[in-house]
């Protein structure tokens, strides 16, 4: 999320929020669910107004975010935020392929699903071994997520922009739908030409679509990734 931290940074203050398990924060003890990152969203606010940039995972966060603290939740913008405790999101993801992996295994299984063997066998042993540290949190968040919904959608009632790429893959592009229905006060909306990616290959399209809409007038931004 720097690209867009950069852009949005320019007229609001921008934070970048570090999941459980992951980083610097790769020692956390946990619970590593939606719910206890959102506790930790939550303290980063304060008594802060804020808008909540949710990519993927973070989408789900940011919502359970908004759902409990609406006072202090100006707006929240999801981009392809999975939906995996619905039947009908497929097993076969690479989080699927994750969650039956060990938790050392998890995180080398997801990111080999994503970018393939190939990539994958290119990255640098140091990094390699960050994102293996990881294997727990990822596999942890992936369970509690096929589990049961981490948010009631009739209590998300801020604006909520629902953001997909054109180029995404089918389970994103009808998540993303099927979330803008959902909620009370959704609208999709399509950044063309992205992928899951976007906001690395697209941060002056993502910043216009899915930030700049909320931020007339208002203070704070949070990005959760």
């Amino acid at each position: 999320m720097a690209r867009l931290a950069r852009l949005a940074q320019q007229t609001h203050r921008t934070v970048r929020f570090d999941r459980r398990g992951y980083g610097v924060h790769h020692g956390h003890p946990g619970p590593f669910t939606v719910s206890g990152n959102a506790d930790d969203v939550i303290n980063i606010i304060g008594s802060r107004r804020a808008v909540l940039i949710g990519h993927s995972y973070g989408g789900n966060i940011a919502l359970a975010v908004a759902e409990r603290v609406p006072g202090l939740v100006v707006g929240v913008s999801t981009y392809e935020t999975p939906l995996s405790w619905f039947d009908w999101w497929p097993k076969n993801t690479p989080g699927g392929n994750a969650v039956t992996a060990s938790p050392e295994d998890a995180a080398e299984a997801f990111i080999v699903r994503m970018i393939g063997r190939e990539r994958w066998a290119q990255v640098p042993e140091k990094t390699k071994a960050q994102r293996r540290r990881e294997g727990r949190a990822l596999r942890e968040e992936l369970l509690d997520l096929r589990s049961e919904p981490p948010w009631n959608a009739p209590g998300v009632t801020v604006p909520v922009l629902c953001g997909r790429g054109s180029r995404g893959l089918d389970h994103h592009i009808n998540a993303s739908s099927r979330l803008a229905e959902m909620l009370p006060n959704a609208r999709l909306v399509t950044v063309e030409d992205a992928g899951h990616a976007a906001p690395v290959s697209h941060p002056r399209e993502f910043h216009s679509l899915l930030v700049a809409p909320h931020l007339e007038g208002n203070g704070t931004l949070t990005l959760t990734s």
